[in-house]
Parts: C-alpha cells; structure tokens; sequence
C-alpha cells in the first residue's frame, strides 16, 4: 500500500529492528490473536515470518488473514488455546531493519526524517523533527521549535518538500508555526 504521505509505515529502533505490528485480544479458542500492522508490508505476516518482542523473544507465525478492513488474525506458533493468545496481548511486534522494503521515489522511513532540521523555502529554521505521528487519516511531523514549542505538520506534499541528510522544507501558509 503506498501512502499518500509519502511515508513507509515501519520505523527502525536502536536495535536495528522495526516495529511492524501490536498485538491486540485473543480471537477465538484456537490461540489467534488480532494483530494491527504497523507496516505496509503484507509479507511480514505470511507463514514462517518470524517476528521478535520487545525482551527478544521470537515469534513464527503459523497462519494470518485478514480482520474486518485494518487488522490481521494472526496464529503464532506455541500459542494453541486462547490463554496463550492472551499472554501476547499489548506485545508490539518487531522484525529486523535490514529486512525493509526497498522505497519508492519520495518515499522516507520516519526514523529518517526525526532529527532533520526544519525549514521554510528561504532556508530560516523552523524547528528540528522530533517525532513522527502515523495515523489512519493523516500522518504528521513534530517539529519542535527552539521555544520548545511542539507543532504538529500534516505530511502532505502542499506542506513538506524536499528532504535532504539533515533538512526538510516545509511550506507554512501561515498559522503553523508561532510568530516573533
């Protein structure tokens, strides 16, 4: 799936892994578990995908599908009854980084994006991007200005432009960001 943003789901830890889904409740008796990727990347799921935990333990997916239009059932191996899908609930998934799909044109991982230096198209700095927010309808950029004040920028091409190793451009019609 490309997002419009222009953003790949999945961003890398210090670890060298990426979040790529949390477990949410048990579904059924047989030790499914509904999953909410947090990666565009369906192949993370299939048969013999092995996922880790945040305290490293090691998942093998034994079966997924799909769960009502934003989720996946997920069947993990070792977790045969409900009381074992349960033991998975509120675990964040994670896969290797080096695993990554590799990117469209205009495309970013958010964690290449935190850190970079905002500024307007005179090249004023605005802020530098300390997180990125992903959303069902919008992501955003926090830019956090030297006040320390946070502002939240949709990621639409109307408003960020052009990222390089350390700045992104962002198009302020007025109103984003506090004034003098």
């Amino acid at each position: 799936m490309k997002r419009v943003s222009r953003l790949a789901l999945s961003s890398s830890t210090d670890s060298g892994l990426v979040p790529v889904g949390r477990c949410g409740r048990p579904h059924g008796l047989r030790g499914d578990v509904t999953v909410l990727p947090t990666t565009d990347d369906a192949s993370r799921f299939l048969p013999g995908s092995r996922l880790v935990t945040a305290d490293g333990s090691v998942l093998t997916v034994v079966r997924s599908s799909p769960h009502r239009d934003r989720g996946l059932v997920v069947a993990f191996e070792g977790h045969h009854d409900r009381r074992g899908a349960e033991s998975l609930r509120g675990l964040d998934l994670f896969a290797e980084a080096a695993t990554r799909r590799h990117l469209s044109e205009g495309e970013f991982w958010p964690d290449e994006l935190v850190g970079l230096t905002a500024i307007d198209p005179d090249g004023s700095v605005l802020g530098e991007v300390t997180a990125v927010e992903l959303a069902t309808a919008q992501d955003r950029l926090v830019i956090t200005t030297a006040d320390g004040i946070e502002v939240l920028v949709p990621f639409v091409s109307a408003l960020v432009g052009e990222a390089t190793d350390d700045t992104i451009v962002i198009h302020d019609p007025g109103g984003l960001f506090p004034g003098p």
